[in-house]
């Protein structure tokens, strides 16, 4: 043992016991003086601290790693990321950080429940970890999301490669619990010194990377580029917006008729949210829509869109017009929602509105996702008199088995395929041929997106039953359709 000049042990003492065990120990010393004042000795009291110590490791640990993944957290790989830039500075090296989230990882909370979530996660960790240099750190930020540091690279290459190594770590099959699940993962990069100078710069940066990614579709991976930062804020901007726009009542509902392309007759409407924002004016639901299912704001304005078209398709029978279909758009999120049902019965029962008049369009993957819950919600739906249409249909991934499943009323066939309408017949076969499909389902048909008159003369020699788009009205506010009940389609509409 080596005494202090305070007589005492040095900090952090161990003792090894005749028997080799070892201890961890504190000490009190009480000086012992000769007559001349002199510390000739000490009376001392040994304490055995290994538990205390145990458990402050423990607690220092637990401070800086995440609790499932036992990865680093947020605050340890601040601390690394800083060193590591550090090192670069003085080295004049580069180093990269990704942002990786696990696509759709939401939907396998919903659907299996959070300890197989859990359980996937911790999967997930132990594959990222592998695929990294010990020297480099995997860190757990949250939810589904990871943030790598690379601590050194030579060339933005080497991030590239270690990002498609990542994705195709993740997207290897995993088992859990009897379940096979396919998972995949967008990732953003950021390198020092070219897209920041500090840790939190780097990470943002890497962040707004990874959400462009995910704009690309799943399983692939973006380096962040400066132009990037502006579609950032933007995003923010709007997110910050659409939660002041659900108290403000800044949402409204345009109408777009559904008509009769053998009569001329209108047999239905879709209701197309607008944001009217305070300074911008009029935004379309293009710029919005997938922002608010990033944010977890789709629900909500979804149940709102759903409840105004029902009051509003009632306040027009009230008015003394004819009943028809109220169409509303509903979400692959909100479709999923386990709140949905209850939704659509409220906003029914709250308008009055005879659900044989409602009509909810789904598009096919939002249908296909767990088609086998989907087709019991469907049947629901279906028992309460609700009608269901397919949007978008032929863009998407459909089985035909579970198509013939699904209690469907409608297939809208999607605008695309109208676009293509140009008298070339290679084009018009394929138009031909979702018609048939549809009619042979035994559904009715609705063509979107229908601008011109060849467009329409086609679509009529083919016998689709319905059809809307520009060449017979824009989407209109509720007044102005209202008009057009009254006084019915233009009578040139179908000539």
């Amino acid at each position: 043992m080596q005494l202090n000049k305070t007589v005492g042990l040095t900090s952090n003492c161990i003792l090894i016991r005749r028997d080799g065990l070892e201890s961890g120990i504190e000490d009190s010393a009480a000086p012992i003086h000769n007559r001349h004042g002199h510390v000739t000795g000490a009376v001392m009291v040994f304490h055995d601290v290994s538990v205390a110590r145990a458990l402050s490791l423990q607690v220092s640990h637990l401070a800086q790693h995440d609790f499932l993944t036992d990865l680093p957290n947020r605050t340890l790989l601040s601390d690394r990321l800083t060193q590591a830039i550090g090192f670069a500075r003085r080295h004049g090296a580069r180093l990269a950080v990704l942002f990786l989230d696990l696509d759709r990882f939401k939907h396998v909370n919903d659907s299996l429940g959070h300890v197989i979530g859990d359980t996937l996660l911790q999967s997930m960790a132990g594959r990222l970890v592998a695929c990294v240099r010990r020297s480099d750190t995997v860190s757990r930020q949250g939810g589904d999301e990871f943030v790598l540091l690379l601590s050194e690279v030579a060339h933005a290459d080497d991030a590239a490669a270690a990002a498609h190594k990542m994705l195709t770590a993740v997207a290897a099959p995993v088992e859990i619990a009897q379940h096979e699940l396919y998972v995949t993962a967008s990732i953003g990069i950021a390198i020092y010194p070219d897209d920041g100078l500090d840790a939190e710069t780097l990470v943002t940066c890497a962040d707004t990377a990874m959400y462009h990614a995910k704009e690309r579709g799943p399983n692939n991976y973006q380096f962040f580029t400066p132009d990037m930062n502006a579609r950032a804020v933007e995003r923010q901007w709007i997110a910050t917006g659409l939660r002041r726009a659900l108290t403000q009542h800044e949402f409204v509902l345009h109408y777009q008729p559904k008509v009769n392309l053998e009569t001329g007759g209108m047999t239905g409407a879709e209701a197309l949210i607008r944001w009217v924002h305070p300074t911008r004016g009029l935004i379309y639901p293009a710029q919005f829509v997938s922002i608010a299912e990033e944010c977890g704001l789709i629900v909500p304005i979804g149940q709102w869109v759903l409840r105004e078209a029902c009051l509003q398709a009632r306040a027009w029978t009230d008015a003394g017009r004819r009943p028809m279909t109220m169409a509303v758009n509903i979400s692959a999120v909100e479709f999923r929602d386990r709140h949905f049902l209850d939704h659509v019965c409220a906003a029914l029962k709250d308008s009055r509105l005879e659900p044989r008049y409602l009509e909810l369009e789904l598009t096919e993957g939002s249908l296909m996702q767990q088609a086998e819950s989907t087709t019991l919600v469907l049947q629901v739906l279906k028992g309460m008199g609700v009608q269901i249409a397919i949007d978008d249909f032929g863009t998407g991934y459909s089985s035909l088995s579970y198509l013939r499943q699904f209690p469907v009323d409608v297939l809208k066939v999607d605008q695309s395929f109208v676009h293509e309408i140009t008298g070339d017949p290679a084009g018009n076969s394929i138009v031909s041929a979702v018609i048939s499909m549809g009619k042979n389902l035994g559904h009715r048909v609705i063509a979107e997106g229908v601008e011109t008159r060849e467009q329409l003369a086609f679509l009529q020699a083919q016998r689709c039953g319905e059809g809307q788009g520009y060449y017979f009205s824009h989407p209109v506010v509720a007044e102005q359709f209202a008009k057009l009940l009254d006084t019915g389609m233009p009578g040139s509409a179908l000539h």
